[in-house]
Order: C-alpha cells, then structure tokens, then sequence
C-alpha cells in the first residue's frame, strides 16, 4: 500500500458564477417600478495551503479531482447571489507548485502560505446595476463566467537542515532512528526506505530536522535505483552527511569508493537557479558500523584519506550510540551559522502583485479560410465579455456590440481589412462566430422605443381627465344624435300613417 506521495497532478475547477437576475419592480398603482434585479454570486477559489502538519501528498493521490462552489443566482428586489465556497487543500510545507507545461508557479516554502491556484468566475450583474439614464430599464442581465479549470502538478521537496546521503543498507535509517524519535523501517536489505524520513534533533540548545534520504546507487541521477526520485529532498538541505559502511560484504566496495560515487550523482544532479549547487555545501562524512571490530581497523584506514580532502570524519555506531554525540553537535554548529547568516540578510521583498490593465486589451488575428479570411479577436475583455452574454436576448447581444465597438474593435477590424459580412470569432478555437455587420451597434433597430428608453415603463392604461372629459362629452354627443335620429324616424313614420288613412 502506498503510504508516502511526494508528486501528483490535481485536477481542479473553480466555482462558476451565479447569473445575474431580471426583474422588474411592483408596487401598488405601479406596475413597473424599475429593475431590481440583484447580481449573481462570485465562484469559490481553490486555495493551497501550506501546512505543517500535513507531511505527505497520500489524499491528492487516490481523490485528485477537487472543485470549489459555485456562486448563487441573483433575485428580485436587488437580493445578490450567495458566494461560492472556496476550497481550501493544506499540502506539506515544501510544496512546489507548477502548471501542466511544467512552469513554476510558487513555492510554498513557510508555513501558512497561500496561493489561488484556481480563481472562480466572476457573478454577472443584474439589470439594475446596469440601469443608467440612458438604459433605464434592461430587459437583460449578465451571465455568470466559468471558473479556471484545468490541471497542476504538486512536487514535494523536504524543507530539513541535514540530509543523511549514503549507498543502500549504509545505515542511515538506523542513525536517524538513534538521533531522533523517528521510527523508519529498518531491515537488513537493500532499498529498505522507499520515501525519506525526517527527525528532529536535540543537540544542546539547538533543535533541527534531519531528513534519511532513499539509498543512491551509481547512476542514480541519470534514473537508476530510487535515488534520482528522491534526491530533490535534498535540494533544501543546509548540510549534507555521508553515511558509508564500514562493514559491507559486497566485493568492489569500500568507503573511498562508495563516496566517490556518492559524490559524482550530487554533482551530476542540477539544482534549481539561485541554490547552492550541492557539493558546495557543508558536508560530514559519517563512517558507521565501527561496533565491528572489521569496521574499525577499516575506519582507522580510510579516515586519513578523508581529513586531506577536507571532510570532517566521525565514527559512529548506531547500536552502541558511539560519535552519535559529537557528530549531532557538529550538526548543531553548522545549522547555528547558518541561522545566523540567513538572519543578516536582508529580507527578500516581497512581491505584490496588483491589478492592472494590459498594454493591448485585445488584437485582431487574421486567418485563411476556405470560403474567406476569417477575423479572429483575442483578449481578456472580449472573451469575458463573450461569456456574459444570452444571446438568446437581442438586447443583451446589443449591449455587447456596444461595448465592443466602445473598446474599439470595429475600428480595428476596419483596419484588418474586414467588410460588412465577414466572419468574425471572438476566442480560440471555434469560439463565438459572427457575420459583422458594423451598422448594428445597439438594439435601436429592434425595438420602437427611443435608444435609452423602455416603452414597458413609458406604457400607462390610465386615463388622464381630459381624456375622460373628452370621451364623456363625445358618449353625450353620439347618444343626442342618436335620439334625434330616433325622433326624425318617428315623426316621418306617423306622416306615414295620416297619409294611408286619407
């Protein structure tokens, strides 16, 4: 069973925003009071933690699909959508995060760090946040727009003081255990640590973290062996120390051999811009196992070689607890300068990162088709803008023309060499398709109401008193000429009747 994870690729999306409402306002003897419809609520971010009590990136490897809320629809009567709930996903101090082509994004290197990995999509207005003198009433609202969704790659890289570095079965699982209160598997064959371990250790009044690294092998960085998996653990080391085994059976092998190997895979692996290249940090040489008598004469012979190349040799028994002393308060030292050099520098400025627009909001690609060229625009502003839309809602497709022929783009299609009727996209790939016509700008030619105006709120089945005035004193006047008509036939009906009488 996979118990340790220190690379996985997570499959996020964002919250969607919530559309925007339209409503008309109602009250007594006022039908249409004008819009109140609300905005529609933004969608949830999902947010990278950096915390210290998660020390594995084990759950993100059996459930890597995670997705924040999505932002609520506005109401009438200017009630706003609720917000979409953000996700929040604490990963292991040490997290590198970095996109799907590989590019870094940020290093979670302290505890409590953040970082919007995925924003959510912005909640659409409702039509009385875009009510103005000239619109006073829309019959249309803005859509919600869709939240990032795609995918990032989690890498973890220990944050310790000292790596312990050394062949398979050298015994640094053993030292680690006899230093700290770390428990890793310990056993007698090769490759036994499958992921590193790390314990903390008190030596005096200095407190720092040791991390026991898998065994490398020659070629390690090159991918044999475990090594080459593993060895970005030891990229944030201060000091490094090479356990060798003075007790080893395997034929061809010795200390001098052992860390000349050791030595050509640290400097073959490459460290990321602005580290110490590996070999140029502090390093110990540890030789273990000198409860052995073997082990000690072997120990007493290599160790001259050590100290003329400059390495500080210490021997170590993991089972007696022989040099574990010294060599954790040489440890101790080495972290303590370190500390202290770190503290004299001045502190990295911090970047902030604030809103701006872009040089160039938008540009016009043009592209061969087969029945013609095809007129491509690119930009934030008009793809957003593009998803807020209903074109379901000629008013609404109005409203954008608008705001695209206000941002210039008909004049730049112009420009392009575009006519009346050409294909135009907005987006990549097949986009939203238009057939441009450069005349429509606004709804002005689909309603009968004034540009600005709606005939809804205009329209009143009330009567004015002249009006009824008016029609009263006509009512009067056709129902006199009507009895006047009534009385002329009667009368001429009795002359009829003297007359058939004589």
């Amino acid at each position: 069973m996979v118990t340790f994870v220190d690379r996985v690729t997570l499959h996020l999306r964002a919250g969607k925003g919530g559309n925007g409402c339209v409503s008309v306002r109602r009250e007594k003897f006022k039908p249409l009071a004008g819009p109140d419809g609300g905005n529609g609520g933004h969608g949830g971010d999902v947010v990278l933690v950096a915390d210290p009590q998660v020390t594995t990136l084990l759950s993100y490897h059996h459930s890597p699909h995670r997705h924040a809320g999505n932002g609520g629809f506005g109401m009438g009567d200017n009630r706003s959508g609720a917000a979409g709930e953000s996700l929040e996903l604490p990963v292991p101090v040490g997290t590198v995060v970095k996109d799907a082509d590989g590019e870094t994004l940020v290093d979670l290197i302290e505890p409590g760090m953040r970082f919007v990995v995925a924003p959510g999509g912005l909640g659409g207005l409702g039509n009385a946040a875009l009510a103005s003198p000239k619109r006073k009433a829309p019959g249309f609202a803005l859509l919600g727009t869709p939240g990032w969704e795609g995918d990032v790659q989690l890498e973890l890289k220990t944050v310790a003081d000292v790596a312990l570095v050394g062949y398979p079965s050298a015994g640094k699982s053993s030292l680690i255990a006899a230093i700290s209160a770390a428990r890793p598997k310990i056993a007698d064959y090769p490759f036994t640590t499958l992921h590193p371990n790390l314990g903390v250790v008190q030596a005096g009044d200095v407190r720092f973290t040791v991390a026991d690294v898998p065994g490398l092998i020659e070629g390690a960085s090159e991918g044999r062996g475990l090594g080459l998996e593993f060895l970005r653990h030891v990229e944030r080391c201060t000091a490094l120390v090479h356990v060798l085994d003075c007790a080893t059976l395997d034929p061809g092998r010795d200390p001098l051999s052992d860390l000349e190997v050791i030595l050509a895979e640290l400097a073959a692996y490459p460290v990321p811009d602005g580290q110490v290249p590996l070999l140029e940090r502090p390093q110990l040489v540890a030789l273990n196992k000198v409860d052995v008598p073997e082990a000690k004469d072997l120990a007493d012979l290599v160790r001259p070689d050590l100290e003329a190349r400059g390495f500080r040799v210490f021997d170590i028994s993991t089972v007696s607890h022989e040099g574990l002393r010294p060599l954790t308060f040489a440890l101790g030292d080495i972290v303590t300068r370190h500390r202290a050099d770190e503290a004299v520098k001045p502190a990295p400025e911090r970047i902030v990162i604030r809103p701006k627009g872009s040089e160039k909001e938008f540009w016009v690609r043009v592209e061969g088709g087969t029945y013609g060229d095809v007129f491509r625009i690119l930009g934030e502003k008009p793809l957003r803008w593009v998803q807020q839309t209903d074109f379901q809602n000629d008013e609404a497709v109005g409203y954008l023309a608008d705001r695209l022929n206000k941002l210039g783009v008909e004049d730049e299609l112009f420009r392009a060499g575009a006519t009346p009727g050409a294909t135009v996209v907005i987006g990549e790939g097949d986009g939203v398709v238009f057939d441009w016509d450069p005349s429509l700008t606004s709804t002005a030619e689909l309603i009968t109401a004034p540009r600005g105006t709606d005939a809804r709120l205009d329209a009143s089945g009330r009567r004015t008193t002249s009006e009824r005035r008016e029609q009263y004193h006509e009512r009067m006047d056709a129902k006199a000429d009507a009895r006047a008509e009534l009385e002329a036939e009667r009368l001429a009906g009795a002359s009829w009747a003297e007359e058939d009488d004589e």
